[in-house]
């Protein structure tokens, strides 16, 4: 008996033959269409649950289609876009269209399977006023070599079982992360639980983790699934060891009794950088680390894949204007720029709630350089002195960190000499030769701050 009806639309004869044999040994009624012609005709003369529709076609791309077919209003069942070059703007352009999941070619076995599975099976719950919502994680956004090597990383991991740290500083994503390796796993069709470290303390610690007859705890919520445990550094001496009881015997017991129960969940928790150093000094077990970091995995600061900056600001920006319905606007190039060359203590966090100021805000329909400057604490020239001391040069190497503060230092002198090297020499105490030199070497523009005497 069928368990679904599926079109699959591609225009490669090796992928639709290879689909159709692997839905068809599923049990699913398969239908095939080479471009979006056929596929036109199929919808018209038939009912379907699901279609997987590849995005670049010849005659008329998925895209298209799936807008064709949004404006139509017939998109009463999930469509599933396959894409081997995918990008973030065509994942958030079918998103808004109505696209229910993604794909990647080369399609993995499994996760077409389970992308298929997880559409049909969330049809009721995920259709809301006739379009078809994305399930709330993505791929990870970025270009740059740090976060793809990521990406893959995270994709070899999530096919086994072994218990996963994330380590990155606040703010990188590593909740994002979390998430992604779950629906990657072959547990992303169950829950993913996620408690704050700090939350767990002496007196409440087996309650909330084992729970009662009446109240099921952690352990039992995360049942097949996945367990996350935020921030772990956080964790206090008790608690680590319950934890380290716990995952040595691979089970539990409820309090108020009950049978002792399976520990049968994907643990994955996530630390600061500094989690080493307090292993060291003996406030984080050894041996709880060795139990959490089977596999580790280190989400890098954003300051270190700042070429990613623009993506990032783009589909923050389409994210929220989707979700919040606030009014759209555009960074230009000169404030995407300055972005870029921000150091962001905050991380993707920081990001998006500075994102999220924008569109609440208002304003022209383009953030200008201005705007972004007043935002990170940079009014004028004359304010840079001080906002580079409170929040760009900690995070900064020390060579760059004085480079900056000497540039933003000698900047704000020369204005108040009005321009006048002679002056600033006397100012600052440096002999007039070796401070040309230093300026030039800064790549300070005499000129533009004022006249020289």
């Amino acid at each position: 008996m069928s368990v679904g009806r599926v079109l699959v639309v591609d225009d490669e004869a090796d992928i639709r033959d290879l689909v159709q044999d692997i839905l068809a040994d599923e049990g699913y009624d398969v239908v095939t269409a080479a471009n979006a012609s056929e596929a036109r005709t199929a919808r018209k003369s038939q009912d379907f649950d699901l279609v997987l529709l590849d995005i670049w076609m010849p005659d008329t791309d998925g895209i298209t289609l799936l807008k064709e077919w949004a404006a139509e209003g017939s998109l009463k069942y999930p469509v599933v876009m396959m894409s081997g070059h995918g990008t973030v703007e065509t994942a958030v352009e079918a998103t808004r269209l109505g696209a229910a999941n993604f794909v990647e070619k080369p399609l993995s076995l499994a996760k077409l399977l389970k992308t298929v599975e997880w559409a049909l099976a969330s049809s009721e719950r995920q259709q809301k006023n006739g379009q078809w919502r994305l399930p709330p994680m993505l791929e990870p956004v970025g270009r740059s070599a740090a976060i793809r090597v990521l990406r893959e990383q995270v994709k070899r991991v999530a096919q086994y079982e072994t218990p996963v740290l994330i380590v990155g500083e606040a703010g990188t994503g590593r909740e994002a992360f979390a998430r992604y390796l779950h629906s990657l796993s072959l547990r992303a069709d169950k829950p993913f639980v996620d408690c704050a470290a700090a939350s767990l303390t002496e007196a409440n610690c087996e309650q909330v983790l084992f729970g009662t007859a009446s109240q099921p705890g952690l352990f039992a919520q995360a049942l097949g699934g996945v367990l996350f445990l935020d921030e772990a550094d956080d964790l206090v001496p008790e608690v680590q060891r319950v934890l380290v009881g716990v995952l040595e015997q691979g089970s539990w017991t409820p309090l108020e009794g009950g049978p002792r129960s399976t520990l049968n969940l994907r643990l994955v928790t996530s630390a600061r950088p500094d989690l080493q150093a307090s292993i060291e000094s003996g406030a984080f077990r050894r041996d709880l680390y060795s139990q959490l970091a089977v596999i580790t995995l280190y989400v890098p600061p954003l300051r270190e894949y700042a070429e990613d900056v623009p993506e990032l600001v783009k589909y923050y920006t389409d994210a929220l204007v989707d979700r919040e319905r606030l009014p759209y606007r555009r960074f230009s190039m000169a404030a995407q720029n300055r972005l870029r060359n921000y150091p962001w203590p905050g991380n993707v966090r920081e990001l998006k709630n500075l994102v999220h100021r924008f569109l609440i805000m208002g304003g022209a329909d383009e953030v200008s350089l201005e705007e972004v400057e007043t935002a990170i604490g940079q009014e004028t020239a004359m304010a840079r002195g001080e906002s580079l001391i409170k929040q760009d040069l900690l995070a900064l190497p020390l060579r760059e960190a004085r480079e900056a503060f000497e540039r933003a230092y000698l900047e704000q002198q020369l204005q108040l000499c009005d321009g006048k090297v002679g002056k600033l020499a006397g100012r600052v105490g440096m002999e007039r030769t070796h401070l040309y030199r230093k300026l030039r070497s800064l790549g300070i523009d005499i000129k533009s701050l004022g006249s020289d005497d």
